[in-house]
């Protein structure tokens, strides 16, 4: 074993969340790796590659150049550089699309012609093919093939890259084959597993070619997991402790018929229990979401079931592979603590799968009954169908059924966003918030803040105006802007909509310095609607305020960052065209601790 702190320790550590397809975890690996080791190129690699396959294609092209990579000729080196020409050209529609894939194929051509490798040379046959040159596509496809042939490799990658060939030639049953060999080599490494599913997705398409034959080459699956409490004393439920042994032995059919690798969900007494035991004992990741203190959680899920399910708690938190708060404030008696705890878990179970091009799925021990109140396993499972996902349910009595998406046109994660009024401000509400400043303000003279108040202001004001529906507060002083909002995605439209208003404003012709840029943070949590006799209208107070306000000040001007719960909330809202790019683990304002920085932006 390598020593902690060594270069090889940090390069092992890396490779390991690789494998585990946790590019998150890569990147946040590398970037620490780095710290004590900057000139380490292979760290710099692998932290701008995590990035790249995690989707981050704007952080990973800034951060090839910062790294200094952009200009080395190495085959690895060189590729990275084609690889988020590549993303690039994905991201774009219709003749950018085709313009930018052909200046991708250019690089990874000429990187084959350097070098020979069938990497290279299988790359650029599939950008060749989007750009409109089948033929050309095909003639790579062959020297790929004979790139691997005269390698006499048996490795994941060779028998990938023949799969990828075989499509291009129009030879799908040989395709097929190299695919399986593929699923036998790959070794759990699920992160090259997801890639090669996206790249291969994308020839089928453009072919017309069934993509059911990427099922040989299925990703982990990935789970959300919740049910019922036990009932107990007072406490009446739909999940009796006799029906205990019939729910568990259900469970345990359950896990062997899907075999997840990932599992997130929370851990009350009763079926949350019996679903993580039955995870661990099957060799998944369990990830554990509470939704505050695990003291008071302790005292208010799972103690009222008895003792031994106290004990059986502890022994799931031991062996847990990660356990995160979705607050840290006390309960308070406020339900929806539940209900954003189990969002966020199966946020961060979407989040995961898509990294992954895993399927995702949630495990419910479910009595059928709608929920009462603001939380419930009800609740989970119709806000998991509307977000467009199957559920396999486990009744009370021990038989299992699926439930497949809510075909809703317009899903949204809760089942009601009604603006809160005054008398609900002694219970917590979920929202989305926006901080924002405009960088360059404080240089500003006097004789310019008047036009600064009209034509900056005004415009965000404007934008503000467009999304009256769904802001429930705004606020500004000086250069700062605070709103408040129903929910995740009319937050995200209205973000970007306001930076859309600042960079429309021409500056020059309006007498106001050009460097002038808007800054924005989003965060989306609990939070206390409360009569603020100062402004005399609702006002919004709690800590999830206070970390919104720390996301801002370290995002670049012209960019949103959001926080992971604002990147999981939306994940579980259909119907928009926006995305979350992870920017890294990054330190928040104020000493505020650090927390996963995402950077909001469309995917059209």
């Amino acid at each position: 074993m390598s020593a902690p702190g060594s270069v090889d320790y940090w390069r092992q550590a890396v490779l390991d969340e690789e494998r585990r397809g946790e590019q998150l975890g890569a990147f946040d690996v590398a970037e620490r790796g780095l710290g004590q080791h900057p000139n380490d190129l292979w760290l710099k690699h692998r932290a701008v590659l995590a990035l790249a396959r995690a989707g981050a294609t704007d952080e990973a092209e800034r951060r090839l150049g910062e790294y200094g990579l952009a200009d080395l000729h190495d085959e690895d080196m060189a590729a990275l550089g084609a690889r988020i020409a590549k993303d690039v050209a994905l991201a774009a529609e219709g003749g950018e699309r085709r313009r930018l894939a052909l200046r991708a194929a250019e690089l990874y051509g000429a990187i084959f012609a350097r070098t020979g490798g069938y990497y290279p040379a299988i790359n650029a046959a599939t950008l060749r093919l989007l750009a409109g040159d089948a033929e050309l596509a095909r003639d790579l496809a062959r020297e790929a093939m004979e790139g691997v042939s005269e390698g006499g490799e048996e490795s994941y990658y060779a028998a990938a890259t023949e799969a990828e060939a075989r499509l291009l030639l129009g030879d799908e049953d040989a395709a097929l084959e190299a695919l399986r060999r593929a699923a036998e080599r790959h070794g759990g490494d699920y992160g090259a597993v997801a890639s090669t599913r996206r790249q291969l997705r994308l020839v089928c398409e453009l072919l017309g070619t069934d993509t059911q034959l990427l099922s040989v080459l299925a990703g982990p699956g990935v789970v959300h997991f919740c049910g019922h409490l036990i009932s107990s004393g007072d406490r009446h439920g739909g999940f009796p402790p006799e029906s205990v042994p019939r729910v568990a032995a259900s469970i345990s059919e359950q896990v062997k018929r899907h075999r997840p690798s990932f599992a997130y969900g929370s851990l009350a007494g009763g079926a949350d229990i019996l679903w993580a035991e039955a995870l661990l004992d099957a060799g998944s990741e369990l990830h554990l979401v509470l939704p505050f203190a695990q003291d008071e959680f302790i005292a208010r899920s799972v103690a009222p079931a008895g003792p031994e399910w106290v004990r059986r708690f502890r022994r799931c938190m031991r062996a847990a592979t990660s356990v995160r708060y979705a607050t840290d404030d006390a309960f308070l008696g406020d339900d929806v603590l539940f209900s954003y705890g189990s969002e966020l878990a199966m946020g961060l179970a979407l989040l995961r799968a898509r990294y992954l091009d895993a399927d995702a799925r949630q495990l419910a021990v479910w009595d059928g009954q709608a929920a009462v109140g603001a939380a419930g396993t009800g609740l989970d499972v119709a806000t998991w169908r509307r977000a467009g996902h199957t559920v396999s349910v486990i009744a009370p009595a021990g038989e299992a059924i699926e439930l497949g998406p809510d075909g809703s046109a317009h899903a949204v994660a809760r089942l009601a966003r009604e603006r809160p009024s005054a008398e609900s401000g002694s219970h917590r509400v979920v929202c989305a918030m926006l901080f924002g400043d405009i960088k360059g303000f404080s240089k500003l003279t006097d004789e310019q803040l008047p036009r600064f108040a009209t034509h900056i202001l005004g415009a965000l004001a404007g934008a503000l105006d467009r999304h009256r529906e769904e802001v429930w507060h705004r606020n500004t002083w000086g250069d700062a802007v605070y709103v408040v909002l129903s929910g995740a995605a009319a937050a995200a439209a209205c973000a970007l909509d306001l930076q859309n208003a600042m960079t429309a404003v021409d500056l020059e012709s309006e007498g106001l310095p050009a460097h002038l840029a808007l800054r924005l943070g989003g965060h989306l949590g609990p939070v206390f609607p409360t009569p603020d006799p100062v402004l005399g209208e609702l006002g919004f107070m709690g800590s999830h305020v206070s970390r919104t306000a720390r996301v801002e000040p370290v995002t670049p001007p012209g960019a949103v960052y959001v926080t992971e719960p604002f990147a999981a909330a939306l994940m579980l809202e259909r119907g928009h065209d926006f995305a979350c790019e992870y920017v890294g683990h990054m330190p928040a304002a104020k000493d505020y601790g650090r927390l996963r920085m995402y950077r909001l932006r469309r995917t059209r």
